[in-house]
Parts: C-alpha cells; structure tokens; sequence
C-alpha cells in the first residue's frame, strides 16, 4: 500500500534519524516544511520533501492535503487508562472542598479504583479500556504507555498488565506497559509497609518477568506513599527483572525524590509540579526525561510543572496526559497541548517537541515515533484547513483534526 499526501501546506517536525529529543532553548524550534508531499509505504514514512520534487509515479491513495497541516501522532508516554468503572463522585467532593488527602482518607483515591478493578472480570476490563483506546487513537495518539497499580494485588495487577497487552495486540496504536503496584499500601499493609514490598517483589515482578507483561517499573515516590528508600529496593528488583524505571515524583512534595531516579538512571521523571534547585541539578547531564502532566493540575487545581524553569535549565520536557480516573479523566492530548501553552508558558513549539519527540524518548521509542523521520511508523495527524499550527493549541476547545494515520492506515474516516 504506498499513499501520497501532497500541496501539504506545512510538515511539522522534521528531524535526521539521530535526534531522539531536544533540550533547552532547542525546544523553541519546530523543523517545518512548506508546500511540501509525504510518501507512505505500508506502515513507514518512506519519503517527503517540496511539491516541486514530488513524486509522479502512481500510488494506491493521492490525498490533497492543501490548506492543511500534517504534524506526527502525539506520543502519551504516562497514562493509566486500563481501569474500571469512573471516580465521579469524587469529582464532586474536590468540588465541595475536600482536599485529595482528604479524599483518600475516607477511602477514595486509588484505592477506590482498586476495589472496583479487583471486582471486574478480565473481560469487562478490557471492553472498558478498549473504548478509551479507540478514543485517543481519534484524538491524534498515536503510541501511548499504560501503567498497571489500580489492582493491588497479584491477581489485580497481573489482569491489569494482561488487558494492556491485549490491547497491544489487537490496535495498531504502540502500547508500552508498566509495572505501578507500587502506586499505593492497600489497606491491610498500610502499617506493615515491608510486607507489601516483598508482595510486589517475590511474588508479583516473578510472574510478571515470566508472562513479559511490562517494559517499565514506576512507583509513587511521595510523601505518605512510597519512601525514597522503598523506592531504591523496588527499583533495584525491577532492574534485575529487566524493567526500566519510569516513576512518579514531586507531585505534591520534593523530598529528594528526583536524585535517586537520576541515580536509577530513570527513563523518566513524572509529574515535577514541585521542583528544587537540587532536583534540577539532579538531573542536569542525565539522559532522564522529566514528563510535565498539565490535566492534573488543570483538573485537581495544583500547581503546574514550572516548565520555563526546567527548559531555561537546558532541561529537556515531554508532555503526558496522566489518563486516569480519579485526578485525570482525558486522554485527549490535543487539550494536554493547549494548556501547557496556556497554563504553563510553553509556546507551542516547544509543546508540539515535548508531546512528539520527547514523549516518544520518554516510553523508549524514539527510532520508531515522534517525528517525520524516513524510516518512522506513518503515526500522523492531517490538520483541517488552518492558517497556522499556533491554531492548535490558540482554539483548544475546537477538534482541528480531519483524518488520524496509524501505520499508515486512516482509522478515523
């Protein structure tokens, strides 16, 4: 199957084969192409260039792309979007003043999510989650990570991670899957904390490694969740199993949580809505990713990740869109976008690097996504007629979408 998209009115983020992210003030700059044509080869960007080079030999599909936009898929590298039931009654608890502490003290939060999952079966589960899938695969994602932790349990983790790689092998979306039990003490280990740590090693990581259920390990490194010792022993057992980390820190505190990630030498870094000094030289000449979640923040009124603070650093940033029930019910990253720009001072370039190519570094996947690379999956997102891409984050409450490719197949038509 070869398809030519052609009078494209801008290519967006066009990057050599080597660059696997951009740092600092690279950030600023997006790679763009004017009037330019795409050549798609079954699944991969085979060719692109100016209109004046195109390409007259016949093709399956021709597509006229003029007044249009074409920009890779967004690359969603934190989400939990394999959980059951919703969390809306907590929506309007925060609404009437509860606190998310609050919430979880009177037995909301993630272990809300973890009695509904525990009591859905594996195949409920997975007709759940597919929905969600098919949704952000419509809404411009184009490869995504889904963590497990809303199980708890060696049965309700393992169905979790099974349904996530369910889904991998039946949508044409990349899916990479982590390991999160360490999201929360259930509570009957919540005062025997070395009890549960043993679980998840001994007994969950084992089956886990055996079924090659998961890429990744995280942990809700957080005051009144898991210390950053916990953390060394869970991510020094994740290792051994393979898993690398990818951990959820500064949430709500820093407690010098981002150091010993560094140390870990984490993929990534998740969430940073509190950042010190010391993290940042932390992770300045690291290879760790720090990923800026704004829904949260957007939906729990937090603050936002200082992202002009770490990108003024020489910092790299991707963004993620955190998909959850209880602090996050999007997945639409086209919004993720638009409030980083809005909220947290990014321009638009900057955002488009860090929801593309940076997110794509952040799950481990940069050879294969996140820019037009030849070579890449054909993972793009063809624009309506817009004057500029500054329209999508500028009108972030209108769907600028026309059609979504997933290697190279238009699944949204």
């Amino acid at each position: 199957m070869t398809t030519l998209l052609y009078n494209i009115n801008e290519l967006l983020q066009i990057r050599e084969q080597n660059v696997s992210k951009v740092a600092g003030a690279e950030m600023a700059t997006l790679p763009t192409l004017k009037n330019s044509y795409l050549v798609i080869e079954n699944d991969t960007i085979a060719a692109f260039g100016e209109m004046k080079d195109c390409p007259s030999t016949p093709f399956d599909l021709k597509m006229n792309a003029a007044g249009k936009t074409v920009l890779p898929a967004w690359c969603d590298s934190h989400t939990h979007l394999v959980y059951a039931g919703n969390r809306v009654q907590e929506f309007v608890d925060r609404i009437n003043g509860l606190s998310y502490e609050e919430i979880a003290n009177k037995g909301g939060g993630i272990l809300n999510s973890a009695k509904k999952l525990n009591a859905t079966s594996e195949d409920d589960l997975y007709e759940q989650s597919k929905i969600r899938v098919l949704e952000v695969m419509r809404q411009g994602t184009g490869a995504i990570e889904i963590k497990s932790g809303y199980g708890l349990t060696v049965e309700g983790e393992l169905k979790m991670l099974r349904v996530i790689k369910r889904l991998a092998q039946h949508f044409p979306i990349a899916i990479k899957a982590t390991f999160l039990g360490a999201h929360a003490f259930p509570t009957e280990y919540k005062e025997n904390h070395s009890d549960y740590i043993a679980l998840l090693i001994n007994e969950m990581l084992p089956k886990i490694a055996q079924e090659e259920l998961a890429s990744f390990i995280d942990v809700f490194l957080e005051t009144g969740y898991f210390s950053v010792e916990e953390t060394n022993v869970l991510l020094e057992a994740g290792k051994r199993y393979g898993l690398l980390p990818k951990v959820h820190v500064n949430q709500f505190t820093t407690i010098n949580g981002i150091k010993a990630c560094v140390d870990h030498n984490a993929l990534s870094v998740d969430h940073l809505e509190i950042v010190s000094e010391a993290d940042i030289e932390a992770l300045k000449n690291s290879e760790t990713m720090p990923v800026a979640l704004p829904l949260c923040s957007y939906f729990i009124s937090i603050p936002y990740t200082p992202a002009r603070l770490l990108l003024n650093a020489g910092l790299p940033l991707a963004l993620a869109s955190d998909f959850n029930p209880g602090t996050t019910p999007s997945g639409n990253m086209n919004f993720v976008v638009a409030t980083a720009c809005i909220k947290m001072k990014m321009t638009p370039e900057e955002a488009i690097n860090a929801a593309t190519l940076n997110g794509a570094y952040a799950m481990g996947i940069a050879e294969t996504h996140g820019s037009i690379t030849v070579g890449k999956k054909a993972n793009l997102i063809l624009t309506k007629p817009i004057d500029s891409y500054y329209q999508l984050p500028y009108e972030f409450g209108s769907n600028l979408i026309d059609k979504v490719f997933i290697n190279g197949e238009i699944i949204n038509s």
